[in-house]
């Protein structure tokens, strides 16, 4: 007889539960896999644990070290996969189901390891500057940082991605510090509790980083204090309860919610059935209504096209939905799933009965529908469902209701107005897609569908080639919409990381912001010593080392070799009379030829510690730069960052951010600009 295994909790740097309560069962044949633990957790054991030990454990390390160790994380994750893969089988996934949700979530890991390495600094604190002079005289400035809360995260997330919807989350609190407990759905917590139970294996998280809760959060949220953060994935309706528990709002901790919505796709009035973006929609639609059994919170569920095109597109997504082969995974011509249980079966098809009064079904289940794979006739396979609403602008229910699988609700427009306001009844989605060729089109929809949808993708030929589709938000954009979506945001890069840790407005001397931020910020204290900075190795580097250089006379021969290397004969560098007629009267130097010299005032030439410039931010010419004018440029070490890597030989490496400031005889500044170099270590 087969051992049901129990699953467990992952509750103050422990496994939690031997004892069996709530069945948990297959998705393909409804057959018993896993329980659920009946032990009650102790959610103050938890959140003193994350507060007490993963707080300090995650502060120990900045954010490079942060970012690197999600690197090493996604890794040990990707040489794993195929274990995931196994269990993700019993969801109901097909391969490329579960490839979104393993390597997808994996793959967010590496996104965030990288953003993190190239756009944050190896300390706590982030510096969202200028800083901005406050005073006549110089010596009062503001500006803001970025530091850790000093709280956990509580992520509780959906059934239909166990490991992306975890891992998207999991990434940017981490590198904000935040120490993490994670809830999943408990249909498909198996999944995620494998997940766990390998980055737990791998040594690789510090202590409390992150806790795991299979079951019912209890009085978990009570217990949050406003240096905490909640996010949510999941219906709407439990958004919203979620969001009015009173200890949240006594304590105003932060709650972000990404939830289910009625996404729609626009099939624009230029589109003709003879169109290759013709059939990019239908396809398009199909996929979205079939991958993960339309299980994704992403999903269209609203497919809006001209009046005239209607029989055209239903015949052709009832072509491609009648090919799509339902049932076990595991059977090689199978393209579609199960849906994750049960419970969700009946649930769809509830919601099926109640968008049907008053619609046709252009494609159901009287369709041929007859999943394969053995025991398919116990699991929770639905057939794919296309329904037709003749008069959306009448009909609520096709903007309310949501069924939660592979279900779809064709409806047409007489006018680019109309669709657009057909698109808005969803009260707030996630995302919608607009198919057209006509950039006239575009420019006028995008911004009136963006005002109610999180993300808008434009999909035609060209863009076909490399689309990642309608369904796949990525970690460098934002995944999240206002309204019946839950007015949150997640993902989009840096931001989110931003999202989890607390702004704050600084003021006093620029010596002080300097010292604060850990940047230099212009009109602090610099060092000057004999030695040249670029002769430092990078951890003899300070911020506000600094060099003062020789001064150099521009000449009109000057401009003229410039201009003959550069090809650059624009006429305020050549053309006495146009230039006395010109705003600035007189001729002037180009303003690359004002960024060489300053570089050749300021460079070291001799072999050094400086391995390359790679970069160059926030250049300005401000003042222009005449003949005869005298420049001379002040370099100051702005910013130190250490990725902890090294080159093919080994050699270790920073980089560094130097502030450049061109003057002019007058003191003028002329010119400003950040340069990035690499820079070797001594060791």
């Amino acid at each position: 007889m087969q051992t049901i295994s129990t699953l467990q909790s992952l509750i103050g740097g422990r496994w939690l539960g031997a004892e069996a309560s709530v069945p948990l069962h297959s998705a393909l044949n409804n057959s018993l896999i896993y329980h659920t633990h009946a032990e009650k957790i102790d959610f103050d054991e938890a959140v003193t644990y994350a507060r007490s030990t993963g707080v300090p454990a995650l502060m120990s390390l900045d954010f490079q070290k942060r970012a690197a160790c999600l690197k090493a994380l996604a890794l040990y994750l990707m040489e794993r996969k195929e274990e995931l893969y196994t269990i993700s089988h019993l969801t109901g996934a097909t391969r490329p189901d579960s490839w979104v949700d393993i390597e997808g979530g994996i793959g967010t890991l590496f996104a965030y390891a990288s953003m993190g390495s190239r756009e944050l600094p190896s300390s706590n604190v982030l510096h969202e500057g200028p800083a901005l002079a406050l005073g006549k005289n110089g010596g009062f400035a503001g500006t803001h940082i970025l530091v850790p809360r000093g709280g956990l995260a509580v992520h509780i997330n959906a059934f239909n991605f166990p490991i992306w919807g975890l891992l998207e989350k999991f990434a940017p609190s981490f590198l904000a510090a935040m120490p993490c407990i994670g809830k999943p759905a408990t249909a498909t917590s198996y999944l995620t509790e494998a997940v766990v139970r390998m980055m737990d294996d791998s040594g690789l998280l510090p202590k409390g980083a992150l806790q795991l809760v299979i079951g019912s959060t209890g009085d978990l949220l009570d217990r949050l204090t406003g240096a905490d953060v909640v996010t949510f994935t999941g219906s709407a309706d439990t958004a919203a309860k979620l969001r009015v528990n009173k200890n949240l709002i006594t304590h105003s901790v932060p709650f972000t919610a990404e939830a289910d919505s009625l996404n729609c796709a626009i099939l624009g009035p230029d589109v003709t059935p003879d169109d290759v973006e013709f059939d990019l929609f239908v396809k398009e639609v199909a996929r979205e209504m079939t991958g993960k059994a339309g299980q994704k919170c992403t999903a269209i569920r609203r497919i809006i096209v001209p009046k005239q095109h209607v029989e055209a597109v239903g015949e052709r997504l009832r072509e491609r939905l009648a090919k799509i082969v339902v049932g076990d995974p595991s059977v090689k011509e199978v393209r579609m799933g199960a849906l994750a249980s049960m419970d969700q079966h009946r649930d769809v098809s509830e919601r099926v009965e109640m968008l049907a009064r008053g619609n046709e079904i252009l494609f159901g289940a009287r369709d041929g529908f007859n999943p394969v794979g053995e025991g398919a006739a116990n699991g929770a396979f639905f057939s794919p469902t296309l329904l037709l609403c003749r008069d959306g602008m009448n009909n609520d229910a096709v903007h309310d209701i949501e069924a939660f699988g592979p279900v779809s609700t064709m409806m047409t427009y007489s006018s680019l107005d109309e669709a657009l306001a057909l698109a808005a009844r969803g009260k707030g989605s996630l995302v919608s897609t607009l198919v057209t060729k006509d950039t006239a089109i575009a420019a006028r929809a995008v911004p009136v569908a963006a005002a109610t949808h999180g993300r808008v993708l434009v999909l035609e030929r060209e863009a076909a080639v490399d689309s990642t589709g309608h369904g796949s938000p990525l970690p460098q954009l934002k995944h999240g919409g206002p309204g019946r979506a839950g007015g949150g945001e997640e993902l989009g890069g840096i931001r989110a990381v931003r999202h989890f840790l607390q702004r704050a407005a600084v003021q006093g001397s620029p010596t002080m912001l300097a010292a604060i931020t850990g940047e230099y910020v212009r009109g602090a204290a610099v060092r000057e010593e004999a030695l040249h900075p670029f002769r430092k190795y990078f951890e003899e580097l300070q911020m506000g080392d600094s060099l003062l250089t020789h001064r150099r006379t521009v000449s009109e021969a000057d401009i003229v070799n410039f201009g003959g290397i550069s090809g650059d004969y624009f006429y305020m560098h050549f053309d006495e009379i146009a230039a006395r007629d010109s705003q600035f009267g007189k001729r002037i130097a180009h303003g690359y030829f004002v960024l060489s010299a300053a570089a050749g005032l300021f460079v070291s030439p001799a072999p050094g510690p400086v391995l390359a410039n790679y970069g160059l931010d926030n250049l300005r010419f401000i003042t222009p730069v005449a003949i005869g004018d005298t420049i001379r440029a002040r370099l100051t070490c702005k910013r130190k960052v250490d990725r902890n890597r090294t080159d093919d030989k080994g050699v270790g490496q920073g980089v560094v951010a130097w502030d450049v400031q061109v003057t002019n005889q007058h003191d003028e500044l002329v010119a400003s600009y950040d340069i990035l170099t690499l820079v070797m270590k001594k060791g």
